[in-house]
């Protein structure tokens, strides 16, 4: 079983790390098939009701693309390089995004480029105090392609992100925090302690709610106002039935803590 990925699950959070921490946590194939197979895994774990994603080491949660593999399929021509590199890493951040069990970044220190746009897909991120962002692409001749054109404009608005995206430049926490990128900055001794905090405070509610508001959310931010009410409306139809639903509210009038099954 490969290790470039590794996963921990404790008190019903699972920590997944991203494991090469002497290429700095680099998005190669294999990495993001692993990242992928344990999502699968994770998505029908009952056990499992959040996940907090970080880096290995002290360096990096990802410098991005493992760039002499990305090199060697452009070298085998476009389609090559559309297929194994492009649609690989848009359907890592398109899991990550649409993913129905809350996912927080831990960003532990380097995010670049891919790094940088796992950061933009995925729900939640604190950011140690030490970690450093940036949007490099630019500086390879190309534009992101894992999402980063896309998500980091509805994110931080089209000027902010342009900048960014145009510059390559790194930016610090701070700005990260600034522009909508991450939730908090926090020392970095305390960054996973935190991300755990925030995930237990999410997993004391109903999953079938927080499946419900993160798929809302998600695809509701790419539709008008009207297709996204409709989609608000269709997760509520959902709920109506459920376990969850008449327990959250029986408990309400109850004046006592709701105990949830997740049917």
């Amino acid at each position: 079983m490969s290790d470039v990925v590794l996963l921990d699950v404790r008190d019903r959070i699972a920590l997944v790390t991203l494991n090469r921490p002497q290429k700095l946590n680099a998005l190669n194939y294999e990495l993001i098939d692993r990242l992928m197979a344990l999502l699968d895994r994770i998505e029908v774990d009952a056990g499992v009701r959040a996940v907090i994603l970080t880096g290995a080491g002290d360096r990096a949660f990802s410098a991005g693309a493992d760039i002499p593999e990305f090199s060697a399929s452009v070298r085998r021509g476009t389609e090559t390089a559309v297929r194994d590199f492009v649609r690989r890493g848009q359907a890592m951040t398109s899991r990550l995004e649409a993913f129905r069990k809350p996912v927080i970044a831990a960003v532990n220190g380097i995010a670049f480029g891919g790094g940088c746009e796992i950061t933009e897909a995925v729900h939640l991120a604190i950011a140690s105090d030490k970690a450093m962002f940036a949007k490099p692409e630019i500086a390879l001749g190309m534009p992101p392609t894992f999402g980063g054109t896309q998500r980091l404009p509805r994110l931080a608005g089209r000027k902010r992100a342009l900048e960014l995206l145009l510059t390559g430049e790194p930016f610090a926490p701070a700005r990260a925090l600034e522009i909508g990128l991450v939730n908090r900055v926090v020392p970095h001794d305390e960054l996973l302690p935190a991300a755990r905090d925030l995930a237990a405070r999410i997993i004391r509610h109903s999953p079938l709610a927080i499946g419900g508001i993160i798929t809302a959310v998600t695809r509701g931010l790419n539709m008008g106002i009207a297709e996204g009410l409709q989609i608000e409306s269709e997760q509520f139809a959902r709920m109506a039935p459920s376990h969850d639903l008449g327990e959250g509210l029986a408990a309400w009038i109850a004046r006592r803590p709701p105990v949830y099954s997740g049917r």
